[in-house]
């Protein structure tokens, strides 16, 4: 995956078209202060098309879907399978056989763990990740090498917040044998690098390896491609393309998930069930137990709509300029440290960053009392801040409805912080000279 390049076309995005469609972002803080919501990489908001589309479902012709041949049932089930053509194309799935609705990002990978692991990984094999991955990417086949007793390999970072690399293509010469499965992360949650997928899928091919792709932070901001990837799996989320939280994708190369038992048993799953046993529906049915996320599906749709027509490489570039100017106006203060990449070009709309003696919670307390919400933490990335010697960072991440103005505000916020808990670092170590 890379970067497309920064231009001035007259089709670049204007923000402030877009942010009356998002009616929680007219509200403003309990202080007062205008609400600047920096906290996408977590999860973005949603536009009126997005809500009504729910709304209208549950309120004009909702059902279950696939069992009834009353109206209401064929109609939900015509959009909810009109979603799922929806995702294909989002995507550029070769068929719709291909696109699993999940509960997300994390239920699409432990389906994958879970079935296809279990299936195809013992003793000796290896799960090569990075990293960087979010925990999503590593307890499922942490859980898998218990189960399975295969090994986990980690591919290390250079000292530009990308993964190194020499030490991964060391990593395939000493064990590219027994690499049965390359899980990785296209784009970071923490760093916002934004990983070479193409060449990476390319390389575990050479390898006989399969590839998993978590697409979480690049499906929201840049188009997709998975027939030009070439993974196996590709996996994402509704609650971060503008889309509602219970739902997700997984993606799967069709003979791949031919070959993979189901992961949950029920009703929608079965072709035939008897006292002796079952045999499974065709896909995608195979892996869709039970009463499918209905809403939510037609809710995701309509946001992929909505993304589509807006268009995902004109977000993609406005948040490069916001990230660009971000890193320009943070890094005039002192005792403030960017992580990751220090070319943002190189990077998403995702800023990371500390700040000497201050805790990342006290930075995202300070910017909350002026109205600017963004994320402190871990970030579900424990072993990346380890491997940083960092227990904590503050990040800021953008979307299409975020402003220039809004990241002068937050990096002049950001210049407070700094202010003032060096003055009172200073008065401390005053007192502390002084025998107080």
């Amino acid at each position: 995956m890379s970067n497309p390049t920064l231009s001035n076309r007259a089709t670049d995005l204007e923000p402030t078209s877009l942010r009356g469609d998002f009616p929680i972002l007219g509200q403003r803080a309990t202080s007062g202060a205008p609400l600047v919501y920096l906290d996408n990489g977590a999860s973005t908001q949603r536009p009126t098309q997005v809500i009504e589309a729910m709304s209208g479902c549950y309120r004009d012709y909702y059902a279950n879907v696939h069992r009834g041949i009353h109206t209401l049932s064929e109609t939900s089930t015509d959009r909810y399978e009109q979603a799922r053509r929806s995702v294909t194309a989002f995507m550029n799935a070769a068929s719709s056989n291909e696109v699993l609705f999940t509960a997300g990002t994390t239920a699409a990978i432990n389906t994958v763990a879970r079935t296809w692991g279990d299936q195809q990984l013992g003793a000796n094999d290896i799960v090569l990740l990075t990293i960087m991955e979010h925990h999503a990417n590593i307890v499922p086949w942490q859980q898998l090498a218990a189960r399975t007793g295969c090994q986990i390999q980690f591919a290390p970072l250079d000292d530009d917040g990308h993964i190194d690399q020499a030490a991964l293509d060391a990593i395939w010469q000493q064990h590219g044998d027994r690499i049965k499965l390359f899980s990785f992360m296209a784009i970071s949650n923490v760093l916002g690098t934004v990983n070479p997928v193409e060449k990476w899928v390319a390389q575990a091919q050479q390898h006989g390896a399969a590839t998993l792709v978590d697409a979480a932070q690049a499906a929201p901001h840049m188009p997709i491609d998975v027939q030009a990837w070439g993974a196996d799996f590709v996996v994402f989320s509704g609650h971060k393309i503008c889309g509602p939280t219970g739902i997700g994708v997984l993606y799967g190369r069709e003979e791949v998930l031919e070959s993979m038992p189901p992961f949950l048993g029920g009703g929608a799953m079965i072709h035939t069930v008897t006292t002796e046993g079952f045999t499974t529906a065709a896909l995608p049915d195979k892996f869709e137990a039970g009463t499918p996320p209905i809403v939510e599906a037609i809710g995701l749709a309509a946001a992929i709509d909505y993304l589509t027509d807006v268009g995902l490489e004109r977000i993609h570039l406005h948040e490069l300029r916001l990230t660009e100017l971000t890193h320009r106006l943070l890094s005039e203060i002192e005792g403030v440290h960017l992580l990751g990449p220090r070319n943002p070009r190189d990077k998403s709309g995702i800023v990371s960053f500390v700040i000497d003696n201050v805790h990342a919670h006290d930075i995202a307390q300070w910017l909350d009392t002026r109205g600017i919400a963004v994320r402190a933490g871990h970030h579900c990335a424990m072993p990346l801040h380890k491997d940083l010697g960092l227990s904590a960072s503050t990040r800021a991440s953008f979307y299409l409805y975020n402003t220039a103005e809004e990241v002068e505000q937050f990096a002049a916020a950001v210049r407070e912080v700094q202010t003032k808990f060096a003055r009172t670092g200073r008065r401390r170590r005053r007192r502390e000279n002084s025998g107080e």
